[in-house]
């Protein structure tokens, strides 16, 4: 197996504009946003003054050791982008989802999961199932649970934040979905998918997209190391016959080879791993990566 590197697909309303110097150039919609990446390791291709025509620029709080900061606006800065709480809308795939500067950087989607989602998609014919079960765990604002949602999946939805559900709901809502359409569930992720084993639960697809560490709602601990075998052995017993896992992740210190030969423990199907990564916009663009992904799947093939 040759590690990959997943490329996310066009996405009219996200722009990799530029990126160099530990930072990242972008636009989400009509907002041009400044914030740190430590992968971006190379000199930025653009003039600083482009870099300073940013609509939003992310800075870090010292007193945090730069875990946390805020978000400066311009003077020039579209409305949405102003104001305590600014939020503003983008779309893909027929979704909308609801951008929100946090103060850990984050503004609520992830992009170069874009190269996921459209791969969801082309796996669904393969499962020969009218309406394919869906496992998001880890599942955030649930921008995967909703495009699962438009292309035909019975959806289960499953963060430890009462925030990251919040959320979920506006892209819900957002996208002309009822509260009702998915399964919303506050939990911790291995306590779920160990209660579904004993239900006798299956699903055709999981997706897993857990942070390094964190806590539950009733204070269970996650470590990634410690804990990430255990989970996936619980969600191998909750896979139908033809059946998928997606494992991705951010700022861990693993590797697509690890992912491979933790999925390859998985019985009876094939494993790739690599990259996901977003390219810039235009001539001598380079790719920056985004995180580590591997894909297990099992009893079908995904449409090229």
């Amino acid at each position: 197996m040759q590690p990959a590197v997943f490329d996310a697909p066009e996405f009219p309303d996200h722009e990799l504009v530029d990126s160099g110097a530990g930072e990242k150039l972008e636009r989400f919609g009509p907002v041009l946003l400044r914030r740190p990446d430590p992968q971006a390791l190379w000199r930025p291709r653009l003039a600083p003054e482009r870099w300073a025509a940013a609509h939003l620029a992310f800075e870090r709080d010292p007193k945090s050791g730069g875990r946390h900061g805020s978000w400066r606006a311009s003077a020039d800065a579209p409305h949405e982008a102003r104001g305590r709480e600014p939020a503003w809308r983008v779309g893909f795939g027929g979704a909308t989802f609801v951008v929100r500067p946090t103060p850990f950087k984050h503004v609520g989607l992830f992009p170069e999961q874009a190269a996921n989602w459209v791969w969801l998609e082309r796996a669904t014919p393969g499962l020969g199932v009218a309406r394919p079960r869906l496992l998001n765990l880890f599942g955030y604002t649930a921008a995967a649970s909703v495009l699962a949602l438009r292309q035909g999946w019975e959806v289960t939805h499953v963060d430890a934040s009462k925030t990251s559900l919040a959320w979920a709901r506006e892209n819900l809502a957002a996208s002309g979905l009822a509260e009702d359409a998915m399964r919303l569930v506050l939990d911790d992720a291995r306590a779920f998918a160990r209660r579904e084993v004993r239900r006798g639960a299956r699903y055709q697809g999981v997706l897993i997209d857990p942070p390094h560490h964190g806590r539950g709602p009733k204070g269970e601990r996650w470590q990634f190391e410690e804990h990430l075998a255990d989970l996936l052995e619980a969600c191998a017993a909750l896979l139908a016959e033809r059946s998928f896992v997606v494992l991705s992740t951010y700022a861990i210190g693993s590797s697509p080879l690890a992912f491979a030969n933790l999925l390859g423990e998985l019985e009876g199907g094939t494993v790739e791993a690599g990259e996901l990564a977003l390219a810039e916009r235009g001539p001598g663009a380079r790719r920056l990566p985004c995180g580590f992904c591997a894909r297990w799947s099992r009893g079908f093939e995904v449409e090229a």
